[in-house]
């Protein structure tokens, strides 16, 4: 493994600078495999005439400049929290995964340019074994290339090296097409140089559009999985005191910069200082044994007025008819002998069809049926709800 050789710990994949070392041996192998490839394939494209071949050599020119992308991002995303960066840099990691994603758009574009020129105008290719090998070779390179980058990937959970992975499987894909039309054209009258290019490059954007389309998602703030979301609930769940929580939020800065914020119910009755060492508790746990430096918002929650809970029980059923979806929270009742009303928020999810107005008259409708004199004064939120 070339991780072990030249990465020092490399186990403790938890270091930024552990893992910043991993994005470099990536970057580093690729641009001295690449750039032999690509040498090797524009050489004998030109003097083949072999437009497929040439591209080929030309788009592992380009990913001598995604891994030259690929290992500026890693290096920046190693840099420390400055003044006018206060959460780190890395999502120039996620910058970097996107600027391959360009790179390999443009490719494919140039790729497809050059492919409909060889349709339009047809020449006769050269055929050799030297070819066919360089081809063969830059195959298995290339698969290597592949299984190498997502193992890292998969071991420092790097987006910057998914997509690199990603681009070296097209490459695979891409080059074996041109050896299979290399050889079909050699061997019969069809002259499919052309037609393969225009497929390989349509290939190729596909690639790249589905790695822009993810790294955009994360840049404008995409949702955590829904796995990490359920382990952090269940961790601050098994804290005793807890009597539930809401308004969970992540904020994603990097693999190993992750923010969030939650509010956790406990009893009213808990002595305040006490509330505030249950809270510390929780945060000190985060920050010790995951990559989640998290806030923690204490919520009151009476549980001993049978008035109370009863009207809680109530709307938790009338809620739970309009839709098993709905979660509220922050409830609280104010009011005195004459009404009351039923103060809280209200959890929906963000593919929700009702309107708000529409949900809030179900639950005043619902409330009248109890026969007391309630109202309710509800804030929705749309949320991702587990």
């Amino acid at each position: 493994m070339l991780e072990k050789l030249f990465i020092k710990d490399s186990a403790n994949v938890s270091d930024a600078k552990v893992r910043e070392s991993y994005g470099k041996l990536s970057g580093i192998v690729g641009i001295i495999l690449n750039t032999l490839l690509a040498a090797a394939k524009i050489a004998l494209g030109a003097i083949s005439g072999a437009i497929s071949v040439l591209a080929d050599g030309f788009n592992n020119l380009t990913d001598c400049g995604s891994n030259v992308v690929s290992f500026i991002g890693f290096k920046m995303s190693g840099k420390p929290a400055d003044k006018e960066h206060p959460f780190g840099h890395q999502r120039a990691e996620t910058i970097a995964a996107m600027l391959i994603s360009i790179i390999i758009l443009v490719v494919a574009f140039e790729l497809a340019s050059s492919s409909v020129e060889k349709i339009l105008s047809p020449q006769k290719s050269d055929f050799s074994v030297a070819l066919l090998a360089i081809l063969a070779a830059s195959v298995l390179v290339k698969l290597w290339m592949f299984l190498f980058n997502r193992r890292l990937a998969k071991k420092i959970q790097s987006e910057t090296l998914k997509a690199t992975a990603t681009d070296s499987i097209s490459d695979a894909i891409a080059t074996t097409a041109v050896l299979v039309c290399t050889i079909i054209s050699h061997f019969t009258a069809a002259d499919l140089d052309g037609y393969m290019g225009v497929a390989v490059a349509l290939f190729i954007a596909f690639a790249g559009l589905s790695i822009l389309k993810d790294t955009i998602s994360r840049l404008l703030g995409k949702a955590p999985d829904a796995d990490s979301i359920r382990e952090i609930k269940q961790r601050v769940l098994a804290f005793d005191g807890v009597h539930g929580l809401h308004d969970l939020t992540v904020h994603n800065y990097g693999q190993n910069k992750l923010y969030a914020t939650v509010h956790v119910e406990v009893d009213a009755h808990m002595p305040i200082m006490a509330a505030h060492d249950l809270a510390d508790t929780i945060e000190r746990d985060f920050a010790e044994h995951t990559n989640i430096l998290l806030t923690v918002h204490i919520d009151p929650l009476v549980l001993d007025d049978p008035k109370i809970n009863y009207y809680r029980e109530q709307l938790e059923k009338i809620i739970a008819d309009i839709d098993p979806q709905f979660r509220m929270h922050d409830f609280r009742v104010v009011g005195g002998i004459t009404h009351a009303n039923l103060v809280f928020d209200l959890a929906v999810p963000f593919d929700c069809k009702l309107h708000e107005s529409e949900i809030l008259s179900q639950i005043k409708d619902r409330l009248a049926l109890l026969g007391e004199n309630l109202d309710a004064v509800v804030t929705v939120e749309k949320q991702n709800i587990e």
